[in-house]
Parts: structure tokens; C-alpha cells; sequence
């Protein structure tokens, strides 16, 4: 084998490696926590990830931590055919399940605050707080935002961003679901307000 060909199958490894960028700790395993690039302006950005259940006993994500001003658990819910943010205080993991937050699917972690944006490649680190298996540390990797008309039929969840929710966010009000004037004060979320991060392709 020439060396080229090592040094193409190592390049694969390591790939393979930054790929896989799971977290364990007891029987939980987060599986490749990421956020989405902001844009300039932003002041707040969306995180996505899995968490995989390989105990004996349901658990629970009851918070995520990380050095921005906030940093919450969010949901979409449809009332009255539209969708609204809510706060998720915690997300259960029964045995042998994974729960995914994944764009398109409502679910996300919101990190308030941003001083500047979020850049395609870097990495930030944060602690997840499970109820029973205590803190576990890990890293979101920044993803690049998707091309435009990448997410037909996206919902709340999606509006983070992409190319289309850069383009609503500044001109959209409350009730068709801006994300750079929204109020929060009626979501609970202590009158912020905050620009939203676009979500990663799946």
C-alpha cells in the first residue's frame, strides 16, 4: 500500500471519527450534538441532537447549559393551525429509545444572546443536565445553513433559518411566526426577543 493510500484511508478515519462525535456516560449516549451558522445579525441560534438510551431506566433532559445568556428547551405545538414555541422542561428517554431534536420535527435547543454569530466549523462546548444521570459535557459543532427550498413543508422548527427564514424573519409579525421581531413575553420568555438560526439539512 502506498503511502497516498494511508494517508487517504487516515483522512477517512478521522472523517469517519468527527463524524460519529457522540458523548457517553453511563448507559446514554448524545449522538453528534450540532447548531446551525447565523446569520451576521443574529442574536440567537438553534442546536439539534440525539439522545440514545442503552440503560435499564427511563431518564430525563432537564436542561442544557452552555455560556450564553440562555439557553432553553423548545417545542413547537399547533394550536388553532398555527404553530407556536413553547418550552420543553424536560425531555424523557425510556430504555432502549432514542429521542431525536432534529430540524423539520419542532424540537430544538435555543441559545439566547448570541454576541456573534455562529460560524460554519467552529465548536462550542455546553452541558446536558439529565434528572438521573447528572451532567454530561459535550460539543455542538457548527453546521453550514442549507440551500434555499432545501425544507418544503418546513415547520416552526425549521423556520431557524435557511435561506426563506432569513428572508420572513424581518418581515413577518407574531401571528405568521416572525423570528427576528417575535415577542417572547407571550411564550413565556421574560419579554426577549431574538433572531433565529437556520436548521442543518438532515
Amino acid at each position: 500500500m502506498t503511502l497516498r493510500s494511508l494517508a487517504l484511508l487516515a483522512a477517512i478515519g478521522l472523517a469517519s471519527a468527527a463524524q460519529a462525535h457522540d458523548f457517553q456516560t453511563g448507559g446514554l449516549t448524545v449522538l453528534h450534538p450540532f447548531a446551525i451558522e447565523t446569520a451576521t445579525h443574529a442574536t440567537t441560534g438553534a442546536g439539534y441532537l440525539s439522545i440514545r438510551n442503552d440503560g435499564e431506566t427511563e431518564d430525563a433532559l432537564i436542561a442544557v447549559e452552555a455560556e450564553f445568556p440562555r439557553v432553553t428547551l423548545h417545542t413547537s405545538v399547533e394550536a388553532d393551525g398555527m404553530m407556536t414555541m413553547q418550552p420543553l422542561d424536560r425531555l424523557e428517554i425510556a430504555p432502549g429509545e432514542t429521542v431525536t431534536l432534529a430540524p423539520g420535527e419542532g424540537g430544538h435547543v435555543m441559545f439566547m444572546g448570541l454576541d456573534a454569530p455562529f460560524e460554519a466549523g467552529s465548536r462550542f462546548p455546553a452541558r446536558l443536565v439529565f434528572e438521573r444521570a447528572g451532567e454530561i459535557a459535550v460539543e455542538f459543532v457548527v453546521e453550514t445553513r442549507p440551500v434555499a427550498g432545501a425544507h418544503e413543508g418546513m415547520d416552526h422548527g425549521d423556520m431557524h433559518g435557511g435561506d426563506a427564514g432569513e428572508m420572513m424573519h424581518d418581515t413577518m409579525d407574531h401571528e405568521t411566526m416572525d423570528h427576528g421581531d417575535m415577542d417572547h413575553e407571550t411564550m413565556g420568555h421574560d419579554d426577549m426577543t431574538h433572531d433565529m438560526a437556520t436548521p442543518a439539512a438532515e
